[in-house]
């Protein structure tokens, strides 16, 4: 059971990482992904994250 949470919460980790560098490829001049397309992922990005650590913290409480 421990493992799968750490699994969980390492996977939010990385989604809050891609979400960040979307956010922050906003920035950069040039870039090829409309910006709004670059929004839109950096938000379902975000809300997979907290929602994995929202259920790792829920898993690790029982």
């Amino acid at each position: 059971m421990k493992s799968v949470i750490t699994i969980l919460f390492l996977l939010s980790l990385l989604l809050f990482a891609s979400a960040i560098w979307n956010i922050l490829s906003l920035k950069r001049p040039g870039f090829y992904p409309p910006k709004q397309v670059l929004k839109k992922r950096a938000s379902s990005l975000a809300g997979g994250g907290a929602l994995f650590l929202i259920l790792s913290i829920l898993l690790s409480s029982i």
